[in-house]
């Protein structure tokens, strides 16, 4: 648990980096107004909570008793840290679809609708299969790490999305434009580039 803060910088970090969750959410706020974006943003933070409390109650144990497996574990999630991160810096700016069919702000159907986004999303899966566990301290009370890590970067997403929507107007032009939207993914994916580095040198 020395290393929350680092957690909580990637915790940010992975949230504030574009993808399937943001462009929803700033979907929904430019289509249904901010009120329209409270179902999905939760749902999306919800589907964050259920993906990393099963890597964390999958992964934690073997863990705990195994050398080897967190070695393997923790060059695969720095591996794919850095491949997240010369992606970004690849990628071009976002493209949001916010005139296609009928606009619908029902709480329930926003919420379904980000949680099966989030549980279905392979990235978001790998993303906490190869890194989550890593913050967990074998020898610390493996419950209490596991419940303050989850509810940390549930807590986070919700709130980056919040962010994102309260001002999807302002910052959508700039987000899919040329210039904003390499400064975006490359601010990411630079800062993806950094905690594959730190999580390569991590000691168990």
């Amino acid at each position: 648990m020395h290393l929350y803060l680092l957690f909580l910088l990637m915790a940010t970090a992975t949230a504030l980096s574009p993808g399937p969750g943001v462009v929803m959410t700033l979907s929904n706020a430019l289509r249904l107004g901010r009120r329209g974006t409270l179902g999905g943003i939760l749902g999306i933070s919800a589907g964050a909570l259920v993906v990393s409390a099963l890597s964390a109650t999958s992964l934690g144990v073997l863990l705990a008793t195994s050398a080897t497996a967190f070695t393997l574990v923790k060059y695969v999630g720095a591996a794919y840290l850095v491949y997240l991160g010369i992606r970004l810096w690849r990628k071009p700016g976002l493209n949001l679809q916010t005139d296609t069919g009928a606009a619908d702000d029902r709480f329930g159907r926003r919420f379904i609708e980000a949680l099966l986004l989030q549980l279905s999303n392979p990235k978001v899966v790998l993303f906490f299969l190869s890194i989550f566990p890593q913050f967990i301290d074998p020898a610390g009370d493996f419950q209490i790490q596991f419940v303050l890590l989850t509810l940390t970067y549930a807590v986070i997403v919700a709130l980056v999305h919040l962010g994102y929507a309260l001002g999807a107007k302002r910052i959508r032009g700039w987000l899919t434009s040329e210039r904003g939207g390499r400064v975006m993914n490359r601010t990411a994916g630079s800062t993806f580039l950094f905690f594959g580095a730190v999580l390569a040198s991590a000691q168990r």
